[in-house]
């Protein structure tokens, strides 16, 4: 039986509509309190929350936003008072919790007192309907165990936040990988298991969606690097030279290449290669084509964090909803 005492919700979100509302009644009974972190919404979500018993935390958006920063404040909010639980389960307000989760994530770290998170599989809700919601839904089936990174929906261990200090408030995404390098460097593990855990609406239907959401990929690698890619982590490090290869190096090889010579033309054959030798692993045709072509848009947002590292300016969230 799952201890809800023992258990607290973190929902941030805005402008989600009928997906908070899904999300909020998910969590009904599962959780002693849910505590809902809105970012500047129109379209009645602090309301709808308050009407389904969530405690409404509002952002000052004065400050830029990010979802590093909105987790920091439901969990401020959380521990700001009373004992705080043991256990907080965070999800997006685009998610709903599937049942059973929390019994099977609770039960596994109570069990495993050195683990500080755990989380289990985020399905997309409506794979169906878009090659993008496809993607997504195939890029979360992680393998199961021990892990180096969750993402923004898991199970985790207050005691574990508060000693590493929460989430980087400044980071514009990555931010849950880059607590988990600060958690594992603490002693502490992380955990995919196998089980159920949120179904995700991204409502992703255009390649610009796809494109945007890449771009903020590249983004995080790039600066995941700067942050954490020494030895013996090299966290990110891997992505950021296949992004730098792919998306930099081979396109303008091939750029000047042809001004030498037509030949260098032949250079564009590498890309379908490429594809051909990821199906040949097995994997399918769209998510082959996919993962070769989100090296632009991936090297796309690396360059766009060189650039506000060299100006010392604070990037501004990239979103694609």
């Amino acid at each position: 039986m799952t201890d809800r005492a023992d258990i607290a919700a973190i929902v941030i979100g805005r402008n989600e509509g009928a997906r908070l509302i899904a999300c909020l009644d998910s969590l009904a009974g599962a959780v002693a309190r849910v505590i809902y972190v809105d970012s500047g919404s129109t379209d009645g979500s602090r309301d709808a929350a308050r009407a389904r018993g969530a405690e409404v935390v509002e952002l000052d958006m004065h400050q830029p936003f990010t979802a590093a920063r909105a987790r920091n404040a439901g969990l401020a909010h959380l521990t700001g008072a009373d004992t705080p639980p043991t256990f907080v389960q965070f999800m997006d307000g685009d998610c709903s919790l599937q049942p059973g989760w929390l019994r099977t994530a609770q039960a596994f770290l109570e069990g495993n007192p050195t683990a500080a998170v755990a989380c289990g599989r985020r399905r997309e809700r409506y794979p169906e309907a878009s090659i993008y919601n496809r993607l997504i839904d195939a890029e979360w089936d992680t393998p199961v165990g021990r892990a180096r990174a969750c993402g923004g929906d898991a199970l985790m261990r207050v005691a574990a936040l508060q000693e590493v200090g929460g989430f980087d408030p400044d980071l514009i995404a990555g931010e849950e990988p880059e607590l988990c390098v600060r958690l594992r460097a603490k002693g502490w593990e992380i955990w995919r298991l196998d089980a159920e855990m949120t179904l995700h609406d991204a409502a992703m239907t255009r390649f610009g969606q796809w494109w945007q959401r890449t771009r903020r990929g590249g983004y995080a690698f790039a600066e995941g690097a700067a942050l954490h890619g020494a030895a013996p982590e090299r966290h990110c490090v891997p992505n950021l030279r296949r992004l730098i290869l792919w998306g930099m190096v081979l396109p303008l090889a091939t750029i000047l290449g042809a001004v030498i010579t037509p030949w260098a033309l032949l250079l564009l054959l590498v890309w379908p290669a490429q594809v051909l030798r990821l199906r040949l692993r097995g994997m399918p045709w769209f998510r082959a084509f996919f993962l070769t072509l989100s090296k632009l848009p991936e090297a796309q947002g690396a360059l766009m964090y060189v650039r506000h590292r060299l100006s010392r300016t604070r990037a501004r969230l990239i979103e694609y909803k």
